[in-house]
């Protein structure tokens, strides 16, 4: 429990997974650069909120992350906005090193399936 709580206004537009789960893409907020997709439960966002650091959940270890706490690769969150749905959140930060745990500056950098023409 971190004890951040997500306000009740949020937390009613969210449309979450049978998992109590929303989807989060991380936007590098100058380049526009997709850096990576993680999940978030209603603490890890409001967290995130209160923080302006990337907070997430991970569904395999079952517990929330801090971006940056083992790694130094931290990030500072400009912005946050909710989709229309209000399934997804896109997270415009600030990222400071790697935003992928493989080292890549992106999680999207291993396999282009489609280029432009």
């Amino acid at each position: 429990m971190t004890g951040y709580v997500l306000d009740d206004a949020v937390a009613g537009r969210l449309s979450r997974t049978a998992d109590g789960l929303i989807a989060a893409v991380v936007q590098d907020a100058t380049s526009g650069r997709v850096l990576m997709m993680a999940w978030m439960d209603d603490a890890a966002l409001a967290e995130t909120l209160a923080t302006r650091r990337g907070v997430y959940y991970s569904r395999s270890r079952g517990q929330r992350w801090v971006k940056g706490e083992t790694s130094g690769h931290v990030q500072h969150v400009r912005s946050v906005e909710i989709d229309c749905d209000g399934d997804t959140v896109l997270l415009r930060v600030d990222q400071t090193g790697a935003a992928c745990h493989n080292g890549t500056t992106s999680c999207f950098d291993t396999a282009t399936l489609l280029g432009e023409d």
